[in-house]
């Protein structure tokens, strides 16, 4: 009796299925086309407005824009200053880093010569790069110890503090501050984020 009365429930819904599905696609609908009205069978179709975004500005941070705001951080984007531990111009080069890069010039020249720190300083980005590709390659994207990492956060990190501090964060969370007190996360997050020209 119990089979007899499932058997009839199936039946049932089924037959309510079937009813239901010849009812929805009998419907006409009529469907204005600019050139002529034709009735069509089946559901009318639906008016889609495209979706646009306005007011929306879209920030993209460029290399010129990165080595404007690490120099306005260094110096205030002074191209003749040298702090109290001897670091010069723009970007505050230390003797030693500009003999390493191949620059051999007095410390009047490279202070007189925007060309010249300019220079120094992409050649110090490229430089870090190649070094750290390993790093950039494996640890961009990622969040460490609340930090965002970028490849321009990580080069900015390695003007601070050298590429082996860099490392060395990466390896150990071990974090090199300079003589100002400025740990290495704070460039990284400070100069995060920039499109850099390499």
């Amino acid at each position: 009796m119990k089979n007899k009365l499932n058997s009839t429930a199936i039946f049932l819904l089924f037959a309510l299925a079937l009813f239901s599905l010849m009812a929805f696609t009998s419907v006409y609908r009529v469907v204005t086309n600019p050139i002529v009205k034709l009735p069509i069978k089946g559901i009318a179709p639906i008016e889609i407005t495209p979706l646009t975004v306005s007011n929306v500005e879209l920030e993209i941070k460029t290399h010129h824009d990165f080595l404007d705001a690490i120099g306005f951080r260094e110096s205030g984007n002074r191209y003749d200053i040298v702090n109290k531990y001897g670091y010069m111009g723009k970007y505050q080069f230390g003797k030693s880093t500009l003999k390493g890069l191949g620059f051999k010039v007095t410390q009047d020249e490279f202070l007189n010569s925007p060309y010249i720190q300019e220079k120094a300083m992409q050649s110090l980005l490229e430089h870090n790069q190649k070094k750290l590709k390993r790093q950039i390659e494996k640890y961009c994207g990622q969040t460490i110890n609340g930090v965002y990492i970028t490849e321009s956060g990580i080069l900015a990190a390695a003007h601070l503090g050298g590429q082996g501090n860099v490392k060395k964060f990466f390896r150990n969370g071990s974090e090199f501050k300079d003589g100002f007190g400025t740990n290495i996360t704070t460039y990284m997050e400070q100069f995060g984020g920039y499109y850099l020209n390499l």
